[in-house]
Formats: C-alpha cells, structure tokens, sequence
C-alpha cells in the first residue's frame, strides 16, 4: 500500500488543485450552498474514514433526544436502495447503510433515521414529515457544500492528525488542511486514556484553531459486556473468540482486546466489506464470533450465525464534556 501510494504522488496536485478549487468556488458564492433557519448539525472529517464518526452521532442523539425531536441524515454507504428513505421497521443494513441501520436499531422511534445522498433534499423531504425533526445531525458530510450547517463538528483521530496529513491518494485526506477553517468545534479522537496535558498543547498547536472555534479531546470506552440478539455476557467471559472487523482501523480494538488478556484471533476485512456466502461458511466453523456493532448490523441477517455472534458497544467519552454539551445545547437552543 505504501508503494503505491508513492507511485500515485503525481496524481496529488490534481487531486489537490480540483478540491481546493471546489472549496474556492463555494467560499465565493459562485457555487451556491443552502443554509437553514433551525438547527443543523454536521459531524465529518478532512480523512478518509475511521474518525469515530458513528459514536459521536450517537453521543448528539443521547445528549438532544429528550428535549428535541432528532433525526439523522446519512449518504446510506453501501445500501442497495436509491433516494430518500425513511428508517422502518422492515429496514435493515441493505436498505438503510451499517451505521443508519445502527442508529435506527439502538434507539428505534425516539428519532428519525433517514438517508439520502442529496442531503437537501434529505433535509427537505424530513422536514415535510407531519411530525418533523426539530433538529437534523448530518452525518459525514463535511465535504457536502450544497448545505451549509449552523455547526460543523470536524473530527481527526490522534494517531492521524490532519496538519500532519496530506491529500489523496498519497495521504488520507479528501480535501486540503485548510478546509478544517469551516468547523466550529474540532475533536481530536480516539485518544489514549492517559493523554497528558503536555501532549494535548502539542496538539493545540498544531491545529492552530481560529479565533470561532472550539477544541475537544475523546476517547473510546468501551463496554464491559458483549450482546448477541438475545443474551448479554461479560466480556471477561467469553471464551476463545474470533474477532471479526469491517471497519476503517480495527488497531484500537485489537490494542484494547489484548491489555483486557483476552484470547483470540483476528479476521480483517476492509471498512464497510460486504460479507459474501463463502465467508459466512468459514464463520460456521467459529465457535465464538466477536464484532464490532457496524458490523454485528450486517453479519445478524445471517441465520448460520445466530448464537454464536457478539457484540463489543462503544462510546464517546469527552474532556470537559459540560463545555461540549452546553456548546452543542447552546447552538440547538438558539437556533
């Protein structure tokens, strides 16, 4: 992979050159872009994939639902339906997308879940619901300019960092480092429990945040317990185990499953993979199968699989989290 990225380089001043350029003819007004009179929520990246997007939907939904009627907006990655669709209850992963049909099946009708890759008209066609959202969290379309949130949420992990990263295809990065002037908070992600304060200025550093914008740290926690679709048990407990990942970077997981002493093997797909017959017949002959819960979304379809596949739940865990949420709360409020 390092080769060929090498080998693309000449390719990257291209690539840079039409996104900046894109980016420019929005920032002038020559591209036009739709803003809205109540409060839109964008949560994306300047990387391609693996931020930590999908908890960080999650945590807006658990901090807005009660008070607010709430609906996410996704693209629907990897769904075999077309246009707008409206998470229901004969929706799973091929309708909806992984991470919208997670959304739906963790927290059922206390939101809406929609998805649609033309987020105008997604946001359109929610809002024209007779019990419509009062708040929209768009998820991953940082890069989407035809709609201009009130609040964009720029998330960059801490084993990537974007000022340290260039564009594709020799980097991770969809569009240049200068498009992280259009967020307004800035979480740097999936950061190791016992980051110092020394190392968070470092960081601080190198962001530069602008005078508008807001700079948070995150973790992952991760559960104690795993779940199946019909039973729970402590993760402590489970004895040998597959682990089987479909996701941007399973590393963090892998790097937690080991210090919890656990043992296991590991089998890596890429992120969103989808899972064939074949692979289901080699799952067959796993015992246990542990999984990310994106990936449960996809693999419980598989009736070979039921009693034998788990879960591992995750969460956000943000530092000085009553700041974030009253800045996220603030935004909602007065808007």
């Amino acid at each position: 992979m390092k080769l060929l990225r090498f080998l693309l380089f000449p390719i990257m001043p291209v690539y840079f050159l039409v996104t900046w350029l894109r980016n420019l003819l929005y920032d002038c007004g020559i591209k036009k872009t739709m803003t809205y009179n109540f409060p839109v929520l964008c949560v994306g990246n300047l990387s391609a994939g693996g931020t930590g997007k999908t908890p960080m939907v999650e945590y807006l939904i658990r901090l807005l639902k009660e008070d607010y009627k709430v609906a996410t907006l996704s693209r629907g990655y990897g769904r075999e339906t077309e246009g707008f669709v409206l998470g229901a209850l004969h929706d799973d992963a091929k309708t909806l997308g992984d991470e919208p049909f997670q959304f739906y099946s963790k927290y059922g009708d206390a939101i809406k879940v929609a998805v649609d890759a033309n987020r105008q008209q997604g946001i359109s066609k929610l809002r024209g619901l007779l019990n419509k959202p009062e708040v929209i969290i768009l998820d991953d379309a940082f890069q989407h300019r035809k709609v201009t949130a009130g609040l964009n949420l720029l998330l960059t992990t801490h084993a990537n960092l974007y000022y340290k990263d260039c564009v594709l295809p020799t980097g991770d990065l969809r569009e240049p480092r200068a498009g992280a002037k259009r967020a307004d908070i800035i979480l740097v992600t999936k950061c190791p429990p016992q980051l110092t304060e020394e190392e968070k200025t470092k960081i601080l550093k190198g962001i530069k945040p602008k005078a508008h914008q807001s700079v948070f740290f995150s973790s992952i926690s991760y559960s104690k317990t795993v779940f199946s679709e019909t039973e729970s048990r402590a993760l402590n407990q489970l004895p040998n185990f597959t682990l089987i990942t479909g996701i941007a970077n399973a590393s963090p997981l892998v790097h937690y499953l080991k210090t919890e002493g656990l043992d296991f093997k590991h089998l890596e797909f890429k992120d969103h993979y989808s899972f064939s017959p074949s692979d289901i017949s080699r799952f067959e002959n796993e015992d246990v199968l542990l999984t990310t819960e994106k990936d449960f979304m996809r693999l419980k379809s598989f009736p070979e699989l039921k009693g034998k596949l788990f879960y591992l739940p995750i969460e956000a865990q943000i530092d000085r989290h009553e700041t974030f949420n009253r800045l996220i709360i603030d935004f909602v409020t007065n808007n």
